[in-house]
């Protein structure tokens, strides 16, 4: 897919984040109302994508190799982050939020298609490896240790069981497991077309979602903070996902692992953002501002590549 058409799939979903700001606008529907639709994103079609994806996955060392290079990549950009935080003296609630959305990118919502677009649906296993061992096992390992250290809960936090019951990891063990259960060709295809009218909810309702969220005051006085979550996220990252594509031999692979690793900022960020009392202002204005940034730096990237 050329820059053009990359260009107008990307407004495609940020058109839908303006229905989010309308109904938002109109009052039809409320900023809370915005819990609801990410519960049914979480539990519901996420989990129906990436079930369909493992069942049909044929398995390989390389999906390992792919996980691997995102924790490398999350990594670093915790690490960055952090210090970068710590170098602009933000509050804690803010500087929770600046790590989470500049070390996390939307690696399924966005990458998933992104990646189909681009790579062709034979990437899209990868893909999801990248997203569900990587991306999202990082969120809830240490993205979830910084939320709850430097944000506000009840009650103690079990890493093991936010990891364990994350629904898209349920959901890509299921998938996998289910490859075991022998079933009729005519029963696949209903339950898998089934699955995918589920499925294919996920990128409307995230960016819906986003609309209701989204303030003015997450953008004031912050545009400096952006512009760095940005460029370490759009940027830097896909250049660090490259160095360890060589590093672990996965040179085959380095196109998918850079295009994942350029990806904006993860959308269930804003939702870990709500539960812990973190930034969610800041938060939202992140997802938005490197969702349109990446209209420019995803086929920059790319290009670069050949």
């Amino acid at each position: 897919m050329g820059s053009t058409a990359l260009t107008i799939a990307i407004m495609k979903m940020l058109a839908l984040a303006g229905v989010g700001i309308a109904l938002r606008a109109t009052k039809l529907l409320k900023r809370e109302h915005a819990k609801v639709l990410n519960s049914l994103i979480i539990y519901a079609a996420l989990p129906a994508l990436v079930f369909r994806v493992a069942r049909q996955t044929d398995l390989s060392w390389d999906l390992a190799r792919v996980a691997g290079i995102a924790w490398v990549v999350g990594g670093v950009g915790f690490a960055v982050a952090w210090g970068i935080a710590r170098l602009l003296r933000l509050p804690k609630r803010t500087a929770a939020a600046f790590i989470l959305v500049t070390a996390l990118g939307n690696t399924g919502y966005i990458g998933y298609p992104v990646t189909t677009m681009l790579l062709g649906a034979k990437s899209l296993p990868q893909a999801v490896f990248y997203d569900v061992f990587g991306t999202v096992a990082l969120l809830f390992t240490v993205g979830i240790m910084i939320a709850g250290r430097m944000g506000k809960h009840e009650g103690p936090i079990s890493v093991v069981k936010e990891l364990l019951t994350a629904p898209a990891l349920v959901a890509l063990m299921a998938g996998l497991a289910s490859r075991l259960v022998p079933v009729s060709g005519s029963v696949e295809t209903s339950v898998m077309d089934w699955l995918g009218i589920l499925a294919n909810m996920t990128v409307p309702l995230v960016m819906i979602s986003l609309g209701l969220t989204l303030t003015a005051k997450g953008f004031k006085g912050r545009l400096a903070v952006l512009g760095v979550t940005g460029a370490v996220k759009l940027l830097l990252l896909p250049i660090v996902a490259a160095l360890a594509a060589v590093a672990l031999g996965e040179t085959s692979g380095m196109r998918l692992v850079m295009l994942q690793a350029g990806m904006p900022s993860m959308m269930l960020t804003l939702v870990i953002s709500e539960r812990f009392g973190l930034d969610t202002d800041f938060t939202a204005s992140a997802i938005l501002a490197t969702t349109m940034a990446c209209v420019v730096t995803v086929p920059l990237v790319q290009m670069l590549l050949g």
